[in-house]
């Protein structure tokens, strides 16, 4: 008992580690591809971040989530590709696709380009992406900030409440169509 509720402690702890500082709010698709484009910002490396933690970088990227076209045990379970370093703790994430049925039958992809370093601050990285996503009139963009250790999760976080704000909507077209009762 004692393990678990250490367990969501520190999964709390690292999720509130990470920040969505520009939120997405258009649904996922229920049928089909559904896109996610973020721009990540870090701090640290990740592996030393003592002697470089004032070294930010930006990275873009996207989250493909896609649904199983055929439910079969294989596709029973979620999948995530190309979300954590071989360094990276993966067991919060089990900790939470465990918890929820939001997850099943997905697939989620994750690509992502290279790293930029910016002279900038968090703060003023995330100014300046804004004003560049306000400019270009782009609302389909996130923008993140982790440091560098929790750069998986911190992608991971976005998908999972993009996926988890969507359920509803998903369910209800489910409905509509005669799938569900």
């Amino acid at each position: 008992m004692f393990d678990e509720f250490e367990q969501f402690q520190h999964f709390r702890a690292t999720w509130n580690s990470v920040r969505i500082e520009r939120r997405v709010e258009l649904g996922l698709f229920t049928f089909g591809d559904s896109d996610m484009p973020y721009y990540l910002i870090t701090t640290g490396s990740g592996k030393n971040a003592a002697s470089d933690s004032g070294m930010v970088k930006v990275r873009r990227g996207s989250v493909t989530v896609s649904r199983a076209r055929i439910i079969t045990p294989e596709t029973m379970h979620p999948e995530l590709q190309n979300f954590f370093e071989e360094h990276e703790e993966t067991g919060l994430v089990e900790f939470l696709m465990s918890r929820t049925a939001a997850f099943s039958n997905l697939k989620l992809s994750n690509e992502s380009g290279p790293e930029k370093i910016v002279t900038d601050t968090v703060e003023e990285a995330v100014t300046r992406l804004n004003r560049q996503l306000d400019d270009e009139e782009e609302d389909h963009v996130a923008i993140l900030s982790a440091p560098a250790a929790l750069a998986g999760f911190a992608v991971f976080r976005y998908a999972s409440e993009r996926i988890l704000s969507s359920a509803p909507g998903n369910i209800q077209e489910l409905r509509e169509r005669g799938f569900l009762p």
